[in-house]
């Protein structure tokens, strides 16, 4: 393999796109200036090679959970006839923090989370005809179906509520 990654400015800013990634979160995320990702993309200078190899790394560990998740979701669905399925997404960085603080390090912002789930979604969609429904926590609603059931804080308990949200 080559040392040089070589991304283009098309490629950088379709690989930020793909991320649903903001140029202030390329810029945060490669230690440099937004000025610096916006000259990146209009190809007025080559984009830094540790930028895009933390891009595509990124890009990669999507791509292995949704490999993963789908795995595990064709697995379930093997003798199961209903084939609908919730996912929690987080609408906020913030809320991603509280419920997820086991993940961070993997996927540091709550849109490549949200990005997982999207392309999870899609993947089941056209390979397994099994329907995902993204569905937005909703910290209120969430908290209320917990006292009702009388449940702890988990992430059974968030796929319990969103389950219930269908």
């Amino acid at each position: 393999m080559s040392k040089e990654l070589g991304l283009n400015a098309i490629e950088m800013q379709y690989l930020r796109h793909s991320l649903a990634l903001t140029t202030a979160q390329v810029a945060e995320i490669g230690k440099v200036t937004e000025a610096d990702v916006i000259a990146w993309e209009a190809g007025e200078k080559p984009a830094h090679m540790p930028v895009q190899k933390k891009l595509l790394e990124i890009d990669e560990a999507i791509e292995m959970q949704v490999l993963n998740t789908c795995d595990g979701i064709e697995e379930l669905f093997k003798s199961e006839p209903k084939r609908t399925l919730s996912f929690v997404v987080y609408p906020t960085q913030a809320l991603y923090a509280q419920y997820n603080p086991e993940f961070l390090g993997t996927l540091p912002l709550a849109e490549l989370y949200n990005v997982s789930a999207y392309r999870i979604k899609k993947e089941c969609k056209l390979m397994l005809e099994v329907d995902v429904v993204l569905v937005a926590l909703d910290f209120e609603s969430y908290k209320a179906f917990r006292e009702k059931e009388g449940l702890k804080e988990s992430r059974e308990n968030r796929a319990k509520w969103a389950k219930a949200q269908l």
